[in-house]
């Protein structure tokens, strides 16, 4: 049930931080939100790493944080890009499809074996994060259809890159603590703040846009700890099926607070989410 439970909440981090960095996003240039986002989390690991049980991560674990740093740093810029880009409804379902596969995929292939109820479950969870990712099409063609398009192939590619963060970072042993999120972010921090410096990107931004990226940053570690949590308590397929049911949050606060429509088969999408909660929960 922990397992369960930590899954669900850093889903709903994940799409809460993913909503807010994508809203940064459209108001500032991206690296400097991932730049921001990226150090926020590290501040806040590290404050919180005082009051967290003693471990002894193996040289493993760092090597596997860092690969998870830099997978994961790429992904969420290019998501935050992708949102910047397109509609929310469609972006986050589209990079979850891919996120889920990848180390899905590779958990089945290296002999994990899920129960009947928790295969119908993630079978579910795949189709409920389709049917959210069905958007209206765009009536004005041509520069809208282009970046529409634009849109969807960033975020493919930040799926993939979100995917081997999922996996990476599972491979990390249950000893190691939260020290591989140490050095995925410092891995990710200090990528992005060389992209920066080398490509001379401004770093200023409004002061409200700076405290939307900071707390995109807040929401995207806790998300990360939870994740982390969730992995040493559950199946790895489970865990971030679960997990990657973060699109929800996103497109319901897209709704919310921008306004974007939800459709027939978004809600649809959004009902095969909680029922795929329900089969695999109901197998543990």
């Amino acid at each position: 049930m922990t397992a369960l439970l930590a899954s669900l909440a850093s889903a709903a981090f994940y799409g809460a931080a993913d909503f807010l960095g994508g809203l940064a996003s459209r108001r500032a240039n991206t690296i400097a939100i991932v730049v921001v986002s990226q150090l926020t989390g590290l501040l806040v690991l590290g404050l919180m790493l005082p009051f967290l049980p003693a471990s002894s991560p193996a040289p493993n674990d760092w090597i596997w944080g860092a690969a998870a740093g830099v997978a994961g740093g790429i992904g969420v810029a290019l998501l935050y890009r992708a949102l910047a880009m397109g509609s929310m409804a469609l972006v986050a379902p589209i990079t979850a499809v891919c996120a889920v596969t990848v180390p899905v995929a590779a958990a089945i292939a290296l002999g994990e074996r899920p129960g009947t109820g928790a295969v119908a479950g993630i079978a579910l969870a795949l189709l409920a994060i389709v049917l959210v990712s069905q958007s209206e099409p765009e009536r004005d063609g041509g520069a809208a259809d282009r970046a529409r398009a634009r849109s969807v192939a960033t975020a493919l590619a930040s799926g993939v890159a979100i995917g081997l963060f999922f996996l990476t970072l599972a491979q990390t042993g249950a000893d190691a603590g939260m020290w591989p999120l140490v050095a995925a972010r410092g891995a990710s921090s200090g990528l992005f703040v060389i992209l920066a410096l080398v490509t001379r990107r401004s770093m200023q931004m409004p002061a409200d846009v700076a405290a939307i990226a900071v707390a995109g940053g807040i929401l995207d570690m806790l998300a990360n700890l939870l994740y982390l949590v969730a992995t040493r308590h559950g199946p790895l397929s489970i865990v971030v099926t679960l997990s990657s049911l973060y699109p929800a949050s996103t497109v319901l606060l897209a709704r919310t607070v921008l306004g974007e429509r939800l459709n027939a088969l978004q809600i649809s999408g959004i009902a095969c989410a909680l029922v795929a909660v329900l089969l695999i929960v109901g197998t543990r």
